[in-house]
C-alpha cells in the first residue's frame, strides 16, 4: 500500500505537475487514511469498501476536523482511487459515485437505546465462554464511558477504581480524564475479572485490562471486529463501528438532559465546538418527532 502511495505522489509531481506543498498535503492525508485502514485489518486497496471511507470521514469529523479539511481528505481519497483504477491496481473505483457534500456534512450515526440493548446482548452477560464475556465487557465499557477504540484497547487494571466506580482514561495526547462506569458496566466488568480474564492472561503480571485468547494485550483491529460481529448478530443494518458507541453515549446523555459541558468532559473534547455536533443530532431527532406527531407538520 505504501509503494502504491509513493508511485501516486510521483505521478502527481512528474505527470500532473503539482507543486511540492500540494503533493505533501496529498501524502499527509493519504498516509493517515492508510494507517486507519491498517488498524481495521485492511491490507489491500481492493478490500476497501465505501463504508470504510465513510467510517474514516466520521472519525475525522469526531476528531474535530473542519468541513474544509474533511472535503480535502475526501478529494485526496477519490483522486487516489481514480489513479489506482487507471493503473489497474484495483478492479473498480468505489469512490466514483460517492456524493461528496453529503459525506463531509454527515452527522454522527448513533443507535437507539433499543438497538444498544440488542447490540450488547449479542454477547450474553452470563456467557460461560471467556471470550464472549470479554467481548460483552468491552462493548459495555465503550458505551458506558464513551471510549474511543484506542482508549478501550489501552485500559489497564490500574485505571479502574471500584470504590467510586470510575475509570481513568488516557485519550489523545495522553490527556487523562475521569469517567463514571455505571452500575451495569461495573457488574459486567467484575464478572469478566473474576471468571474470564484469569483464563485468558498468560501472566498474572499482565497490566492490560483486555487480552486476546493468547493472553496478549488486545489491539484496536480486534475490537473493530468485535463491534462488527455484535452488529451482525444483533441484526442491526446501520453502519456500526466503534465510534458509533461513542456517538450513542453522547447522544443518549444529551437526550436525557445532560449538560453539554459535562458531556465534553466525559468525551475528552478539548473544544466545546466538537461536542456541539450532538446538539445538531438532537435537533434532527426533535424535527423527526415533530413531523411525525404534530397535526400541522
Amino acid at each position: 500500500m505504501e509503494r502504491a502511495l509513493q508511485h501516486f505522489i510521483g505521478y502527481l509531481s512528474l505527470e500532473r505537475g503539482l507543486v511540492r506543498n500540494s503533493t505533501m498535503a496529498y501524502r499527509s492525508d493519504l498516509t493517515d487514511f492508510i494507517a486507519r485502514l491498517r488498524e481495521r485489518g485492511i491490507a489491500s486497496f481492493d478490500a476497501v469498501a465505501r463504508d470504510d471511507i465513510i467510517d474514516y470521514l466520521s472519525e475525522c469529523k469526531e476528531r474535530g476536523m473542519e468541513v474544509a479539511t474533511l472535503a480535502r481528505r475526501l478529494v485526496a481519497v477519490k483522486v487516489f482511487f481514480r489513479y489506482l483504477y487507471q493503473e489497474r491496481i484495483i478492479r473498480a473505483d468505489i469512490t466514483d459515485v460517492m456524493d461528496s457534500p453529503k459525506l463531509w456534512r454527515i452527522l454522527p450515526e448513533f443507535m437507539s437505546p433499543a438497538e444498544v440493548d440488542a447490540f450488547l446482548n449479542a454477547f450474553p452477560a452470563n456467557a460461560k465462554d471467556p471470550l464472549a464475556l470479554r467481548n460483552r465487557c468491552i462493548l459495555e465499557m465503550m458505551y458506558a464511558c464513551g471510549l474511543r477504540v484506542s482508549e478501550a484497547a489501552g485500559l489497564k487494571l490500574g485505571s479502574l477504581n471500584f470504590d467510586e466506580d470510575i475509570v481513568r482514561v488516557f485519550g489523545k495526547g495522553s490527556k487523562e480524564r475521569i469517567v463514571p462506569m455505571g452500575r451495569t458496566a461495573v457488574g459486567i466488568l467484575k464478572r469478566y475479572l473474576e471468571r474470564s480474564r484469569p483464563e485468558l492472561i498468560a501472566s498474572p503480571e499482565e497490566p492490560m485490562l483486555f487480552v486476546s485468547n493468547r493472553g496478549r494485550p488486545l489491539d484496536r483491529e480486534r475490537i473493530w471486529a468485535i463491534v462488527k460481529e455484535a452488529a451482525r448478530i444483533a441484526g442491526i443494518r446501520k453502519n456500526i463501528h466503534p465510534h458509533t458507541l461513542r456517538h450513542s453515549f453522547a447522544s443518549h446523555l444529551l437526550e436525557n438532559g445532560a449538560d453539554l459541558r459535562i458531556i465534553q468532559e466525559m468525551l475528552g473534547h478539548a473544544d466545546i465546538s466538537t461536542t456541539q455536533i450532538y446538539t445538531h443530532v438532537d435537533q434532527q431527532r426533535l424535527l423527526s418527532v415533530h413531523r411525525r406527531f404534530h397535526p400541522r407538520a
